[in-house]
């Protein structure tokens, strides 16, 4: 599967906040490390957050982060795998090591965790509930970030990161919500990271979210290699085409697009600390 053209560089770099670069679409093999960093280098996203979020990946994850300095990663198990764990009675020893994997320097994050109700049928939800409380309490024990993965579960997602009490940093990774939500999540001090949705011709609603959320709470992010922003649509993803959703919330934003690199670029930091 060709790759799209590389947009012209920002000028300033960013961070591609979330992307899984262990994972190729519709059956494409993995994209090569070095290459993948270079490109995105070359159009000025610097930085990347590689998730792992199932067992293997995040072995792979923590392995990775290691070899490439561009690289911090994120694990932890998908609310999609936790239902099948529980069901094989193995949830507790697959949460263990994903515990033990938070050790490493490189892992800034724990996530992508959180409720997907889409994928999973009502039989489910107990496993995903049960998995995304206690990575909340990994997060805030060991001082990492928190990524969240919401799909269909914007109500439970947010009380249950009230009734735990969420981490210092939490971010919604591909914030899906609507303009109320995103001011209910500024008003809790998360942070909300947009991806390729944001440009979409269809996705008004998530674009008048994007509109009262202000620069120090966002970021920006591939979850390469899904969401491809307009107008590749459908294709493959990579960090490279970060500047296309970087212009496009930039002009949702009004805002000149040194100062919105300025304000991502910063919040990455601040959420996942130096590189």
């Amino acid at each position: 599967m060709s790759l799209p053209p590389a947009p012209d560089p920002l000028p300033i770099p960013v961070v591609d906040n979330h992307c899984h670069l262990d994972v190729g679409r519709d059956g494409a093999p993995p994209p090569d490390i070095a290459a993948t960093v270079e490109a995105a280098r070359a159009v000025g996203v610097d930085r990347l957050v590689q998730v792992g979020c199932d067992r293997a990946s995040a072995r792979w994850t923590a392995q990775v982060v290691q070899e490439h300095p561009a690289l911090l990663g994120g694990v932890a198990i998908h609310p999609n795998e936790a239902p099948a764990h529980a069901a094989a009675g193995e949830l507790d020893e697959v949460l263990t090591e994903i515990e033990e994997l938070t050790a490493h320097p490189r892992i800034r994050v724990v996530g992508e965790t959180g409720l997907d109700y889409f994928r999973t049928g009502e039989d489910g939800i107990a496993a995903q509930q049960e998995a995304f409380r206690w990575h909340i309490e990994l997060a805030k024990r060991t001082g990492l970030a928190l990524q969240i993965h919401d799909r269909d579960a914007h109500a439970d997602v947010l009380r249950i990161l009230h009734e735990e009490g969420a981490p210092e940093r939490t971010v919604l990774h591909c914030f899906s919500g609507d303009a109320q939500m995103a001011r209910e999540c500024v008003r809790r001090g998360y942070y909300l990271s947009f991806a390729g949705t944001v440009t979409f011709k269809n996705a008004r609603g998530l674009r008048d979210a994007l509109a009262v959320t202000p620069p120090e709470h966002l970021l920006v992010e591939t979850d390469a290699p899904y969401l491809t922003p307009h107008p590749h649509r459908g294709r493959q993803n990579a960090p490279y085409l970060v500047p296309l959703t970087v212009r496009a919330m930039a002009a949702t934003l009004n805002l000149a697009v040194p100062t919105l690199c300025e304000s991502l670029s910063a919040n990455s930091e601040a959420v996942y600390g130096p590189w």
